[in-house]
């Protein structure tokens, strides 16, 4: 039986791009390829979705924060759909401020942003944060609380904070899969949230 064809030009683009501007970089801490990170946004929200613009923003979703890449030239060679979500998926830093002491307003802003943006952006979102929780949860259970001193905040504390507040943003989604799952990470690595 053959393969259904369908048009991926728009998505194989992306990936290039994206294979590219991530190249000779690591995932902080973990020994492979960057890459691996966008390329598993993109299989989550290909489980919600279709939308060729979706699964391309997926794969494009760090090159803004990451990379050299602006995005500018995100929107010159994609579009304004996928540059817009792009965009609401990167982190604003914080002139004068190190990494470390813009995190609780970098990821505070990110929780109000993502509050506020359309499905499609939340989709993209979800695929970053259930692969960054899947990876948390793995990374967990084998270090414990060692975990947290890759980071540039060490307080799990912290951290709960972010990812519970990302699970409130997104809890539009929760009729899918990816937020079940993400919900259920988050739950399994901080402990049931007390009501």
């Amino acid at each position: 039986m053959a393969n259904k064809h369908i048009d991926t030009e728009l998505l194989d683009r992306a990936i290039i791009f994206a294979v590219k501007a991530h190249s000779g970089t690591e995932r902080r801490g973990k020994g492979f390829p960057y890459i691996v990170h966008p390329m598993e946004a993109v299989e989550i929200v290909s489980t919600m979705t279709s939308d060729q613009e979706l699964l391309a923003a997926a794969a494009l979703h760090d090159t803004v924060e990451d990379t050299y890449v602006t995005i500018d030239q995100i929107r010159e060679e994609f579009g304004d759909r996928i540059a817009s979500i792009v965009e609401a998926e990167s982190d604003k830093f914080v002139e004068g401020r190190s990494e470390k002491e813009s995190w609780h307003t970098r990821k505070k802003g990110a929780i109000e942003r993502l509050a506020k943006v359309s499905r499609d952006a939340k989709m993209v979102a979800l695929g970053d944060k259930l692969s960054n929780m899947r990876a948390i949860a793995r990374d967990y259970s084998v270090k414990g609380d060692e975990l947290w001193k890759i980071f540039h905040v060490h307080d799990k504390k912290d951290h709960e904070w972010h990812y519970r507040g990302l699970a409130d943003s997104l809890r539009e989604l929760e009729d899918t899969f990816a937020f079940k799952e993400f919900e259920m990470l988050v739950n399994q690595v901080f402990g049931d949230k007390k009501e």
